[in-house]
C-alpha cells in the first residue's frame, strides 16, 4: 500500500469529496543513543540544518496533518532538520529507497515485504497507521461478521490496497474467493451504495464512511483489522542510511512522531495547521475534511506509537505468499526495526 489513498497512495477517490484523501500514511521512530523522550527539546543547533526530502507519494492532505504540524510547532528545526516534501505521484518509490536515490518515503508494509522479496535493503522505520484502514460498508445490509455478506454483490474500487484487504478479510475468515463474488466499480462507493446498484463496498474507512455519514446515513462496517491487521503506511529508510546516519533516522522519526501525538491531542489546532498546506480543505470542505482526520487519529492513536508489531509482519507475510501476492520467503526480522522508537 504505498502513501495516501490506501490503494498506492495516490489513485483517485471518489467525486463528491473535493479534496483527495489520502491514505496513506506515516510515522515515529528515533535513535539517538541515551535519548528517553521525544518531548524533551534538543540543544540548539549550530551547524546548519541537515536537508530532508521525504517523498509522500501523493498531493497535500489533512491526513499529512502531522507532518504539517512538525513543521509548524518547530519540532525538525529542533532536530536541525529542514524538511521538503515530495508530493510527486511517484510509483517506484521502494526502488528509490532501495537504490539510495532516495532515503526516505511514507510507504505501506505489503510494498515492503514485496520489495525485500526483490532484494531490495528497504527497512521499515516507524509505524503511521497502527491500525489497516480498510473496511466493508453497507447500508441496508446489517453487518456483524463477513459470512454475512454470502449470497450479496461487493464492489470493490480497483487492485490495490483495498482489494489485498478484501482478500485478508477472506483469508482469514476462511471465506473462499468465489462464495461472494466481487464487482469492480472504480471510486463511486458512495454512489454505489446510495443508489443501491452493489449491496456493499470495500472501503478507506477514512474515506467513505465520512461521506456517507456527511450525506445523513449510519453505515454498517466490518473492519479488516479486526480479523487481521496488515502492516499499513509508515517510513521508510533503507540499510545503508540506517547503518551510516543512524541519528539522522533518529532525528526524523523523533520529529514525526512529537507531530502525530500533538495532532492526537490537539486535533483543532492541527487542523487549522492543516489549512495553511491544504486551503481547500477549509470553506465548505470543512466540516467533512475535520471529520476525515479526526477518523484518521483513530488509526494512528497506539499506546505505542511509532512501534512496530512483530506479529503484525509475520500474519502480514504469511499472507500474502499463500495468497500470491508475493512470491519469496524473507525474513520479517529484516524487513523492520523499533530500533528509533520512543515515548513522545
Amino acid at each position: 500500500m504505498a502513501a495516501i489513498n490506501i490503494d498506492t497512495i495516490g489513485k483517485g477517490v471518489p467525486t463528491k469529496v473535493k479534496t483527495p484523501i489520502l491514505i496513506l500514511m506515516t510515522m515515529a521512530l528515533l535513535a539517538v543513543s541515551g535519548c528517553t523522550s521525544v518531548g524533551s527539546a534538543t540543544p540548539t543547533p549550530t551547524t546548519s540544518p541537515d536537508k530532508v526530502t521525504l517523498a509522500m507519494g501523493f498531493i497535500p492532505n489533512v491526513q499529512f496533518a502531522p507532518f504539517y504540524v512538525a513543521v509548524d510547532q518547530g519540532y525538525f528545526s529542533d532536530e536541525n532538520l529542514e524538511i521538503e516534501f515530495d508530493y510527486g505521484m511517484e510509483t517506484d518509490l521502494l526502488n528509490l529507497v532501495g537504490t539510495d536515490a532516495l532515503q526516505f518515503a511514507v510507504a505501506s508494509g505489503d510494498q515492503v515485504i514485496l520489495a525485500r522479496g526483490q532484494g531490495l535493503p528497504v527497512v521499515y522505520v516507524m509505524t503511521y497507521f497502527h491500525r489497516f484502514p480498510v473496511a466493508v460498508a453497507a447500508l441496508d445490509l446489517p453487518l456483524e461478521e463477513p459470512r454475512d455478506l454470502l449470497g450479496h454483490s461487493v464492489g470493490i474500487p480497483a487492485p490495490g490496497a483495498s482489494y489485498n484487504g478484501w482478500l485478508a478479510l477472506l483469508y482469514a475468515t476462511g471465506i473462499e474467493e468465489e462464495e461472494i463474488p466481487i464487482e469492480f466499480i472504480g471510486y463511486t462507493q458512495v454512489a454505489s451504495l446510495t443508489e443501491g446498484r452493489i449491496d456493499a463496498a470495500v472501503v478507506y474507512a477514512a474515506n467513505e464512511p465520512v461521506q456517507l455519514r456527511h450525506a445523513g446515513y449510519d453505515p454498517y462496517l466490518i473492519y479488516v483489522a479486526d480479523y487481521i491487521n496488515l502492516v499499513s503506511n509508515g517510513l521508510i529508510s533503507n540499510e545503508k542510511t540506517i547503518a551510516e546516519r543512524p541519528e539522522l533516522v533518529g532525528r526524523l522519526v523523533r520529529a514525526i512522531l512529537r507531530g502525530i501525538r500533538y495532532t492526537i491531542d490537539h486535533p483543532d489546532e492541527a487542523f487549522e495547521i492543516c489549512l495553511q498546506y491544504v486551503p481547500e480543505a477549509g470553506g465548505e470542505n470543512r466540516e467533512i475534511q475535520m471529520a476525515v482526520l479526526e477518523e484518521s487519529i483513530r488509526f494512528w492513536d497506539s499506546d505505542r506509537l511509532g512501534y512496530s508489531d512483530p506479529e503484525d509482519w509475520k500474519a502480514s507475510q504469511e499472507f500474502m505468499l499463500d495468497v500470491g501476492l508475493a512470491q519469496a520467503d524473507t525474513g520479517t526480522g529484516e524487513m523492520f526495526t523499533n530500533q528509533f522508537i520512543v515515548e513522545p
